[in-house]
């Protein structure tokens, strides 16, 4: 049996709430947090809106899963974001202990694993998903900001 819910899928949502981002002239990262197939947080950055620099995505969709669970624990749930996380994010996903981080495009100058900040002992991460569609969005809002 094919699983329809593959990490292609959920990015692909991930994607649309980027869309939603770059709309509003927000850098265009959008993140989603999936527990046993269903969507149970969406997000995209809202740091220009709310003049907030934590307001990234994935700080969005952990507070937004932790209220739908009723705890602070990620446990069983993955993260799809479109961008590699940052260091703030992965602090904070670290302390969730979410079990699994998806994300599309890496982020050279600014992600996680460049900054070398550490994930929980028991985090999986996928990298890679679809990275070409995040990237692609990345570069058509700066070359946008840029005019």
């Amino acid at each position: 049996m094919i699983n329809l819910f593959s990490d292609e899928y959920f990015m692909k949502k991930a994607l649309q709430e980027a869309e939603l981002a770059f709309e509003k002239g927000e850098i265009p990262v959008g993140a989603l947090i999936v527990i046993d197939n269903k969507v149970i947080a969406r997000s995209h950055n809202l740091t220009e809106l709310l003049h907030d620099v934590t307001a990234h995505a994935e700080m969005q969709s952990i507070t937004a899963a932790a209220n739908f669970l009723g705890g602070k624990y990620l446990i069983g749930c993955t993260l799809y974001v479109t961008l590699e996380p940052c260091q703030m994010c992965a602090g904070a996903l670290y302390w969730s202990q979410i079990s699994k981080i998806v994300y599309g495009a890496s982020d050279e100058n600014r992600g996680f694993v460049k900054m070398r900040t550490q994930l929980h002992p028991r985090t999986k991460v996928v990298s890679g998903v679809l990275p070409e569609e995040a990237a692609d969005l990345m570069k058509r809002f700066f070359a946008q900001k840029r005019r």
